[in-house]
């Protein structure tokens, strides 16, 4: 029997990927930070999919939270067919407003927990007939954005590995696709601390996490390297592309001022 995993599947677009795959009968093991909301979504989406569940409450900045993950999977003698690294978060304002210690615990969530689980987890899904890695980046990938310059460059990271990473395992079981969503109806404004204007900028466009889900999943299955979700988002990055690095990253800045 095999599972899909995912972390950050306590809310928001990790929820609506767990949902979307529980529809598909993949049998689950889920990851995140809150215990009670993991119990109740593996409880739920078991009995309404008819699917295996599982749980395990961890917070991935911690040091070794990734192998403990995978201790916990191969305890359980649980076989991963589909990785999906969406646990993550950003921070905004200056990069001096946060202390050191926040800035690195976003990078281990955002960064090196998804290294850490993709290298651990990789010669098992290579096992499989066939398997997915499934790494949430971000439209914020496309630019540098000043107020929020870490989170961007942590995504470009997610972004510029997952799409390496995908051509090194042509020829294997295993595709590599990045789902780079722009604004969605999350908690993501509230735990980077995003100011009004910001957040009224995120009202305009903000997608639903099932939308983004919808697509993510219907990518990764379909073995695409990376997809920008929604229109308003591949319009961004094609202007990202084609205006002057200056310009988009003073445009992209003032919507954090």
């Amino acid at each position: 029997m095999t599972y899909a995993l995912i972390t950050g599947a306590s809310r928001g677009i990790g929820l609506a990927i767990a949902q979307e795959l529980a529809r598909r009968k993949f049998n689950l093991l889920l990851v995140a930070r809150s215990a009670p909301a993991l119990e109740q979504t593996a409880r739920q989406l078991a009995t309404e999919h008819g699917i295996q569940t599982d749980f395990l409450a961890l917070d991935l900045a911690e040091t070794g939270a990734a192998q403990q993950v995978y201790d916990w999977c191969t305890q359980k003698k649980y076989a991963v067919q589909m990785l999906v690294n969406n646990a993550g978060y950003g921070l905004s304002g200056s990069f001096e407003k946060h202390a050191l210690a926040e800035h690195t615990d976003m990078m281990r969530v955002n960064m090196t927990a998804l290294i850490e689980l993709t290298y651990l987890f990789l010669p098992q899904l290579r096992q499989q007939s066939k398997a997915y890695i499934l790494n949430i980046g971000s439209s914020a990938a496309y630019q540098a954005i000043p107020l929020l310059s870490l989170y961007s460059a942590s995504k470009s990271f997610v972004l510029q590995f997952s799409r390496g990473l995908h051509q090194e395992l042509k020829g294997s079981p295993v595709s590599v696709t990045c789902v780079c969503p722009g604004s969605t109806d999350t908690n993501f404004v509230d735990r980077a601390q995003i100011g009004e204007k910001g957040r009224n900028a995120a009202k305009k466009v903000n997608m639903t996490p099932e939308a983004v889900a919808r697509q993510a999943v219907e990518s990764t299955l379909a073995g695409k390297t990376e997809v920008v979700t929604g229109f308003l988002n591949k319009a961004g990055k094609f202007m990202a592309w084609l205006l002057p690095k200056g310009l988009v990253e003073k445009a992209a800045g003032s919507i954090y001022e």
